[in-house]
């Protein structure tokens, strides 16, 4: 069972995670992303919004990223902690967004706080997801 897990394995475990979070939006693999939720997630993005469930966040995403050109969603500064019901997570997000002519584009910077739970049909999942913004700008050559 995944809570017996070392403290370095469980680490690497949620890190996949949130790598396969990021990994899922920029290869709009829609199927992998949607796979990193529990079926009862909430996600709250502050003034971004804020969904329930995976579809919700899934049919956001594909709304937003879909007609983007490149995106990179770097994930860092994992930070993992056990809890009696799963697993509390911090890592940073440095995104860029670029247009579909991948000439300008925005760059948000912002840290995840979740919470992950495991089953053994799913594996681990974000159930819990609060995302903080700390800098938004844009990147690329207007005009």
């Amino acid at each position: 069972m995944s809570a017996e897990l070392s403290d370095s394995s469980l680490h690497f475990e949620i890190s996949a995670v949130l790598v396969r979070y990021a990994s899922g939006i920029d290869r709009r693999d829609w199927d992998l992303f949607r796979s990193c939720f529990s079926s009862d997630c909430a996600i709250d993005y502050g003034e971004i919004g804020a969904w329930n469930g995976p579809e919700e966040i899934t049919t956001f995403m594909i709304a937003v990223h879909d007609k983007c050109g490149y995106t990179l969603h770097r994930i860092s500064n994992v930070a993992v902690e056990r809890l009696p019901e799963g697993v509390r997570a911090r890592s940073y997000v440095d995104a860029v967004i670029m247009g579909a002519d991948n000439r300008d584009g925005v760059r948000a910077i912002g840290f995840y706080d979740d919470r992950l739970v495991y089953s053994d049909r799913d594996g681990w999942q974000i159930g819990r997801r609060d995302f903080t913004t700390v800098h938004v700008g844009t990147v690329g050559a207007k005009g």
